[in-house]
């Protein structure tokens, strides 16, 4: 069935331009054309009208945990909860953020494959819900960012395969690649809300991290590496990663490093924000706040720098970290506003960057011929005023429709 969408100003994704009074013509969950309303006016099918909207593409996260919405304390919450519930509570999760104007997620770690299983779910049509790049099991190292911390007497990660030699590393990516992740998550530093390291050591070596990528990159899959310290960093890059996730203590060399490899930064400021800005009386751990304020101090100063170098910089919130929770994770456009980002380039970052970041930009981040109908709207325009990319009014995913106010 063909429809036209009118619109009262359409941001296409394609470059920095925004274009009034255009038509975008549909057939079931592609683009046929975009043109001139005018040249439309004797259209005969269904009208969706957007004529008063700010119309762009689907919006796309990436990163994300679909597994947790927010908890003060994350590792409580898998301590208690069976895989089965948490898949259902992530299929939850995941569509608010499509209600948010989310339409494709990247999670970036899961707790025993139940984001694989959501992504299967959603692809087979048993449940709705954006569309989903996973990465299964983290992997991570012994006492690393995302083993756990109970008693000596239980073992294994919280959510990672836990490894410790480039033998390990190897076999974690193959089980994790056979049971179903479009990527591998690598913890190659220490984190803000894992207790007991520090968010600028690193964890996983050159070598084990080479061990695993050497398995993804050889298969033509993505990569990932938490990673906020400068060290490990360019050893993640140097190793053959795909993207840098937070990047939060990162030097100069390392700034330098993303340019030329071409590795992308997912920067998440509002991760470390929302923690600094709820603090410990609000039930996050002390010590989390003390990491996640020392982790934000310069990273303002180095998003600049990147911006001016030309690193190629995505769209990524981390939804689910303390008090970050999915569908209000649209503030990170006007913290990146605060961090250097235009409004424009902070919308590009979300579509078209994202998009050539997850090897989708053929399929989704623009609205042009031949690409999936994942369309959404607001009601004014986020490059006069950022603040209203909280407050999504048209949900378009795949052609059809899940929120139209």
């Amino acid at each position: 069935m063909t429809k036209l969408i009118k619109c009262g100003q359409l941001f296409s994704g394609k470059d920095e331009t925004v274009q009034k009074d255009m038509g975008i013509l549909l057939t079931d969950n592609k683009i046929d054309a975009v043109l001139p309303s005018h040249t439309l006016s004797n259209f005969e099918g269904e009208i969706i009208d957007l004529s008063d909207k700010f119309v762009m593409p689907g919006l796309i996260d990436a990163h994300v945990h679909i597994n947790m919405n927010g908890e003060p304390d994350m590792m409580a919450l898998l301590s208690h909860t069976s895989i089965g519930e948490l898949t259902l509570l992530s299929m939850n999760h995941a569509q608010k953020d499509l209600m948010a104007g989310f339409t494709t997620l990247r999670d970036e770690g899961g707790y025993g494959f139940s984001d694989v299983s959501l992504k299967n779910a959603i692809q087979s049509g048993l449940v709705s819900g954006p569309r989903l790049l996973v990465s299964g099991m983290s992997i991570s190292s012994t006492g690393g960012h995302g083993d756990n911390h109970l008693t000596p007497y239980m073992t294994g990660g919280s959510f990672s395969t836990i490894v410790n030699t480039p033998a390990e590393a190897r076999k974690a990516a193959r089980y994790t690649f056979k049971y179903g992740a479009d990527q591998i998550k690598l913890m190659a530093t220490g984190g803000v809300i894992s207790f007991g390291d520090e968010p600028g050591a690193p964890e996983l070596s050159f070598e084990e991290m080479k061990a695993a990528l050497d398995i993804a990159n050889s298969r033509g899959k993505l990569s990932s590496a938490h990673a906020h310290g400068a060290k490990g960093i360019k050893q993640a890059i140097r190793a053959g990663i795909t993207s840098i996730e937070h990047g939060m203590m990162i030097d100069d060399e390392g700034i330098d490093m993303l340019v030329e490899y071409g590795v992308y930064l997912i920067p998440t400021i509002i991760a470390a924000y929302r923690i600094v800005e709820f603090g410990s009386q609000s039930g996050i751990p002390a010590w989390a706040v003390d990491k996640a304020t020392r982790c934000l101090e310069n990273h303002r100063t180095n998003l600049k720098k990147m911006i001016q170098k030309g690193v190629k910089i995505g769209f990524g919130t981390d939804a689910a970290t303390p008090y970050n929770k999915h569908g209000e994770q649209g503030f990170e456009f006007e913290l990146m506003t605060q961090y250097g980002f235009s409004p424009v380039q902070a919308l590009l970052c979300a579509t078209k960057v994202n998009s050539e970041l997850l090897k989708m930009n053929d399929k989704i981040g623009s609205i042009e011929k031949g690409k999936f109908a994942d369309i959404v709207a607001f009601n004014k325009s986020p490059i006069d005023d950022i603040t209203v990319m909280t407050d999504c009014h048209f949900v378009m995913k795949d052609g059809v429709i899940y929120k139209h106010c």
